[in-house]
């Protein structure tokens, strides 16, 4: 039988930022109308989000949100979530979608110990304006609804794939590092910090709206479009390779992904 997750009551042990994006991002969507349950912790966040949304409500504790739901996000740090886990009392069937960073399913499980149905996702803090795109493991119908409904669901069958799209999630804050890097040189030129900040965010803007245009353009293909032979950007590019940007970019995916397989 074909599980409609709309018709589902969906609780969340843990309310922090990725929380707050999915749940502002479902109140966007068909699932507007979802019953919510929330953990009380961060209650500031929790108070905000049942206030903006009709449809949450906010839990005595997690083991109430258990016991109130029928998919249960666990989104709490990896730093605790044994000790969270643990505590709770879940059900057998419960379906249950984790948001732990670098934490397996098996050791989900056996913090668990019961027959639940689980999946591990990615969620990204944009769901909360319907541009996540999310990794999913394994191939779940309740979670690829939901995540498809805030943006782009990526299901993969193999952990080493999940754990690769894992690592490439830690690009956020690199990619806003160059944005910073360059404003920063503009500046020390003389820009403005106003006039080449706004020029950066519509610059890169556009560049992800060339490259979600054309889905099937491979990224070299990409790079040969917004090139031109013995050009400016080519040269750019050069010297980042030269210089070591690649090699130290991927030296650095290489030790999150070491962390992540721990």
């Amino acid at each position: 039988m074909e599980i409609d997750p709309k018709r589902m009551t969906i609780g969340f042990v843990g309310t922090g930022t990725i929380t707050d994006a999915v749940v502002t991002g479902l109140g966007k969507t068909a699932f507007r109308d979802t019953p919510i349950v929330l953990s009380p912790r961060s209650a500031s966040v929790a108070a905000r989000l049942a206030e903006a949304n009709r449809n949450v409500s906010i839990a005595l504790g997690n083991q109430d949100v258990l016991d109130r739901s029928d998919l249960v996000f666990l989104a709490v740090r990896p730093q605790i979530a044994e000790e969270v886990i643990r505590s709770l009392r879940f059900r057998p069937g419960h379906h249950v979608i984790s948001f732990v960073a670098a934490t397996p399913m098996d050791q989900l499980l056996a913090w668990i110990d019961e027959p639940v149905r689980l999946s591990l996702a990615i969620p990204l803090p944009f769901v909360a304006d319907l541009q996540g795109a999310t990794a999913i493991y394994p191939p779940d119908e309740v979670s690829h609804a939901l995540f498809s409904a805030l943006g782009t669901a990526i299901q993969v069958e193999d952990k080493q794939e999940f754990e690769l799209l894992a690592v490439a999630s830690c690009l956020m804050a690199s990619y806003f590092g160059i944005l910073d890097a360059t404003s920063t040189w503009l500046q020390s030129k003389g820009l403005s910090g106003t006039a080449g900040d706004a020029y950066l965010r519509q610059l890169f803007s556009g560049l992800a709206h060339a490259a979600r245009s054309k889905p099937v353009a491979s990224f070299d293909e990409l790079i040969g479009e917004h090139s031109t032979k013995g050009g400016l950007n080519e040269q750019v590019l050069e010297d980042f390779r030269e210089f070591g940007g690649t090699a130290a970019l991927q030296k650095a995916l290489d030790r999150i992904l070491v962390r992540i397989r721990l």
